[in-house]
């Protein structure tokens, strides 16, 4: 990042970007009858061509309010995927009207820029930096406007494409998700089931209904991670049997022992003694 001279690099990304990059997706948009079904399409299939991307569309007085948010957290990094998702969407939004979309305003977790014209000239109003959330508000007379290029046949074919990529994705991307939570999270401690969902944007109960449908729940998924990252750390003579607990989110050596010795039979230190075999 630190050899870019231009730290608004990333809003540039719209000006290369067509809907049709997103594929299946991206002609839905097109063909969308309105940019609230389109922003509809996108909020629930963002999924398929961006992974744990998340977009979030709630009805406020002022307009339609879409959140974007890359799981990157408030980072440098995050920082500039947010600038080139919204970037992305702006631009797509402007291809579906056909000319200009006037934003009701912007809103950015990075900090204020040196030089903020970059992101104002962009987006054509006032932008507010520091924010709790990447997103922006459509006014409500640009987000119900029929749209030139509307398709209703073309658009229940996409949508049934994507209903079908959404049920072969939904699985695995779901327990890829939980992992990835669960993984970055261990070593401060056993997180809760609780804090998962919500990481995941869906209540505790839906969490263990989509696990249960694919056969699996939050302490399976857990054991499992912990199994297998023990394993690879007793192979090794690197860690302490207390520095791998802890490690692993377990508050006690004593509590990691008695839960590795179920999953493998053997204590870690028996495990390791054989070699990590």
């Amino acid at each position: 990042m630190a050899v870019i001279a231009d730290p608004a690099f990333a809003l540039r990304a719209g000006e290369c970007w067509h809907p049709s990059h997103l594929k299946t997706l991206g002609y839905a948009w097109l063909v969308s009858g309105s940019l609230y079904a389109a922003f509809s399409r996108l909020e629930r299939f963002i999924c398929i061509p961006a992974g744990r991307t998340l977009v979030t569309c709630t009805d406020i007085n002022a307009g339609l309010y879409v959140t974007y948010d890359t799981g990157r957290g408030d980072t440098a990094l995050g920082h500039t995927m947010a600038d080139f998702g919204l970037s992305l969407i702006i631009s797509m939004c402007r291809t579906n009207v056909g000319g200009s979309v006037h934003l009701q305003s912007v809103s950015l977790r990075r900090p204020a820029p040196a030089n903020p014209e970059p992101y104002q000239r962009f987006f054509k109003c006032e932008v507010t930096f520091g924010a709790d959330r990447d997103g922006f508000v459509l006014p409500w007379k640009i987000v119900h406007r029929p749209l030139p290029t509307a398709n209703a046949d073309f658009a229940q074919i996409f949508d049934d494409i994507l209903v079908n990529e959404l049920a072969q994705l939904t699985g695995a991307d779901l327990v890829h998700r939980c992992r990835r939570y669960l993984m970055d999270n261990l070593s401060s401690g056993e997180p809760a089931e609780e804090r998962l969902a919500e990481a995941l944007s869906m209540s505790r109960r839906t969490l263990q209904r989509k696990l249960a449908e694919n056969g699996l729940s939050y302490r399976v998924i857990l054991d499992k991670i912990r199994h297998d990252l023990a394993r690879r750390h007793l192979g090794s003579n690197e860690k302490s049997l207390t520095d791998i607990a802890f490690l692993l989110g377990f508050s006690e050596q004593s509590a990691f022992a008695r839960a590795f010795k179920r999953w493998q039979g053997v204590s870690p230190s028996e495990f390791r003694s054989q070699g990590g075999a």
